[in-house]
């Protein structure tokens, strides 16, 4: 029911494929939602009026404001209004007006909230018409914590995180404005990229005896995330489902080259405990290469505090072998052994050190997770020991692309562009950091690489986890 509220209103004559997998879409919600529904109900009732209780007993609550669930005349955004919050049958959210002061005494009992307002006008790359694109903000009155979602490539915009001592930052690249997301400059931040991310080979392989050519948007070559006009480009639809977002998009047959109709869905959620958990899942039509992964550049420090504070960084990475690449970082096909080398990250390493050993001066690698399994491992941690702020990333991915923004602007060339983010702040080479949880690159054209192919064309399962923690 999920889907059918928010989807089918927001589809102007669709095709009878879109509409196929719509019903398919809502099908299988519906089946999963039925098995868990009434557990979830009753679990998030009693947390919610615990939490709630304890925080009116402590005194801490300052005010509330509940208010009844808002909708939109055409069903694109079912949420509240923006600053305001909701209930259904439960206790939904509540919040304090001095959340700032008291964040550090209130312990971390569930004070979570979602929100959602415009962010401004684009027009659909297929279609052309415009489209109102939204920004969704999770906001954690215990610690301070707030995300921010667009629907615009599913983006993730900012991140802010109080440090040691309760002084918030943003710690992703992002900008301000929806314009700013359309410069050529913009090196996927913070997007949802594919049908696959990362390169394929001279943007060709083979699926089912039949070859495939897909664009060359890579040095003129070579294929990466997705194409000319990929998922980072599109407006996605969004729905939000209790304190989680769910966006998603159709990719028709045949677009920027891929086989298949293709339905995709990201799922975002902030827990009271500041884990951002993110989920994709896909439904095709035909056997197709899909690989999603989440763009977002990090610095610690503060989105625009620079390489300076970058080099501070200290670095795991649970990872014993790479992925060998040529001078194009196309993948050989071979893997290589971390240890002896500049990639053994699986103890701690400031990267001011770690990136003198590399030869290319920074780090542009995929790192084959150690003891991969079917479920959540740990993949890598970032700590910044100033600020006392970390990051941890777990996901489902036998991969994670490391990477050091190697290719922004070098603010020692005078000739190289400036590209300036959100607040003003210059955003340059090795000013930020990627861990982009994957398949290996490249992986539809090696056999021995974990597939990118799923194994069933027409089943909604889940395709990756990735949990950020702060």
């Amino acid at each position: 029911m999920v889907l059918l509220v928010h989807l089918l209103p927001s589809i102007e004559s669709p095709s009878r494929r879109e509409g196929f997998f719509l019903i398919e879409q809502i099908v299988w919600n519906i089946f999963f939602s039925t098995l868990s529904a009434a557990a979830s109900r009753e679990r998030e009732f009693c947390n919610q009026v615990n939490c709630l209780a304890e925080l009116i007993m402590s005194g801490r609550i300052v005010e509330r404001d509940y208010q009844p669930r808002q909708s939109s005349s055409r069903g694109e955004v079912s949420v509240i209004q923006k600053d305001s919050h909701w209930q259904s049958d439960s206790i939904r959210n509540f919040y304090s007006s001095s959340a700032e002061e008291k964040c550090r005494e209130m312990g971390k009992s569930s004070a979570v909230s979602l929100s959602v307002d415009s962010f401004g006008v684009m027009k659909d790359p297929m279609t052309k018409k415009e489209e109102t694109v939204w920004i969704y903000t999770w906001r954690n009155a215990i610690s301070c914590v707030t995300v921010k979602v667009i629907s615009y490539g599913a983006t993730i915009l900012a991140i802010e995180a109080p440090d040691k001592n309760g002084v918030l930052q943003d710690v992703v690249m992002g900008f301000d404005t929806l314009e700013g997301y359309f410069n050529p400059l913009n090196p996927y931040f913070g997007a949802t990229v594919g049908r696959v991310a990362n390169r394929i080979a001279n943007g060709k392989f083979f699926l089912d005896g039949k070859e495939y050519h897909v664009a060359k948007n890579w040095n003129g070559k070579h294929h990466l995330h997705g194409g000319i006009v990929g998922f980072d480009k599109f407006n996605w639809t969004g729905f939000v489902d209790g304190n989680a977002l769910i966006l998603s998009h159709f990719s028709p047959d045949g677009f920027e080259g891929y086989p298949g109709d293709l339905m995709v869905q990201v799922r975002y959620e902030l827990t009271p405990d500041d884990a951002l958990k993110i989920n994709f899942s896909a439904t095709t039509s035909k056997l197709t290469p899909i690989n999603l992964t989440n763009h977002s550049y990090f610095n610690l420090g503060g989105h625009d505090s620079g390489s300076e504070e970058i080099y501070k960084h200290l670095v795991v990475i649970n990872a014993d072998k790479i992925t060998e690449t040529d001078a194009e970082s196309i993948p050989t096909g071979k893997l290589l052994d971390v240890g002896g080398t500049p990639f053994d990250l699986r103890s701690e390493k400031a990267l001011g050190v770690a990136f003198k050993a590399t030869t290319a001066n920074g780090y542009d690698d995929n790192f084959c997770v150690t003891k991969y399994t079917d479920g959540l491992t740990f993949v890598a941690r970032a700590v910044h020991p100033t600020s006392g702020r970390f990051l941890e990333v777990y996901t489902d991915q036998p991969g994670v692309q490391f990477y050091t923004a190697n290719f922004l602007p070098d603010p020692e060339d005078a000739a190289a562009a400036k590209l300036h983010g959100k607040g003003g702040g210059l955003y340059s080479k090795h000013g930020s950091f990627c861990f982009e949880t994957q398949k290996y690159p490249d992986a539809v054209n090696h056999a021995n690489f974990p597939s990118t192919i799923p194994q069933a064309r027409r089943n909604l399962s889940p395709h990756l986890c990735l949990q950020i923690r702060l």
